[in-house]
């Protein structure tokens, strides 16, 4: 038997291990056939714990809760919102009561109620928007503040919203209101901006802190989220305009629109 040398069959390698080209053939071969078993079992774990993955409107992340949230728009700009797969069907608005928040006559032709957070950047936005339309319209639309906090994104959203209802049990939720917007709108809310705002408003300092240290809020704030939820709310800002939901921050012009659409004149 002769012994073949490398000057008759030159020597190949493959990370590192050297040998013939047919030696190196059934060796790359056996590597190959075993990353692909290997990716196999892999991707069969996944798919086994996660279930399949499809595509998500919106280019968002798959929520596995409502209370995960990205951030996308609504129509793909200017809200934070949901994905659309994590939302209940949606039913009707919650008529307005008089534990609501209210701007306007109650004998207003047009309701606005707008599901809100104060963290958000867009409603700090859309918040311009409504104070143009009250001033225009002062006669014929009222607007009805409910909470909506995205915590997941804005960690100061629900004690925000939280210290608007201990304002509001001291008489002052409005100010409070473009208090928290007005910090958003310099990227200064936070829990000691929000308890020195309400001594600029001369709370009750003492009363206001033991109201949003003890969570005696958390509930109604809870609440309104839910009914939001329940009512098709994927996103804040979202304004139902005599109970046709409009989404997002939308300019002025076309909000006004909607307004005047909806019977608004003076």
């Amino acid at each position: 038997m002769s012994i073949l040398n490398e000057n008759e069959h030159p020597q190949e390698s493959i990370y590192g291990l050297t040998g013939t080209p047919r030696t190196m053939f059934f060796l790359g071969l056996s590597m190959g056939v075993g990353g692909m078993a290997v990716l196999g079992l892999v991707a069969s774990a996944v798919f086994l714990m996660n279930g399949p993955v499809g595509v998500l409107a919106k280019g968002t992340a798959a929520p596995t809760t409502a209370d995960q949230v990205a951030d996308a728009g609504a129509n793909g700009a200017n809200a934070d919102a949901y994905a659309d797969d994590a939302l209940p069907p949606a039913g009707p608005v919650p008529d307005v009561t008089k534990d609501d928040h209210i701007r306007g006559k109650d004998s207003a032709k047009v309701t606005l109620i707008e599901y809100s957070d104060f963290q958000c950047p867009y409603c700090e936005r859309h918040n311009d928007t409504l104070d143009q339309i009250l001033k225009k319209y002062p006669n014929d639309v009222r607007l009805v503040y409910r909470h909506f906090p995205l915590s997941s994104i804005h960690p100061f959203a629900q004690k925000a919203a939280e210290a608007s209802e201990c304002a509001n049990a001291q008489g002052k939720f409005w100010e409070m209101h473009d208090k928290l917007f007005t910090l958003t709108a310099n990227n200064g809310l936070s829990l000691d901006a929000i308890k020195n705002a309400a001594k600029e408003l001369k709370l009750d300092e003492g009363k206001f802190n033991a109201c949003l240290d003890n969570g005696e809020m958390t509930s109604k704030v809870a609440a309104s989220y839910q009914d939001g939820m329940a009512a098709g709310v994927s996103g804040t800002p979202a304004v139902f305009v005599n109970g046709q939901i409009v989404e997002g921050a939308v300019p002025f012009d076309q909000f006004e629109a909607m307004v005047k659409s909806a019977g608004a004149q003076s």
